[in-house]
């Protein structure tokens, strides 16, 4: 199976809490839809948290010259 990018992993929550939000799913249905939900949006943090370790800033310093620094800190 081939890995999902974030957007596609979003769009699948998005339909998921879609089809909670609508009301016409039976107990069980809802608890198992609920369920998915949760890992889809564990996956999306880990997507962006991922993301975010590969981010840096680029800090012009007085000298004219660029700094790297790790984004968040």
């Amino acid at each position: 199976m081939e890995e999902q990018n974030f957007e596609q992993v979003m769009e699948a929550l998005e339909k998921t809490v879609k089809e909670l939000e609508e009301g016409n799913l039976d107990l069980e249905t809802s608890i198992k839809k609920f369920e998915e939900g949760m890992t889809l949006s564990k996956k999306c943090t880990d997507i962006l948290n991922e993301a975010e370790k590969k981010i840096t800033i680029l800090t012009k310093k007085e000298n004219d010259e660029f700094e790297e620094e790790n984004f968040g800190g």
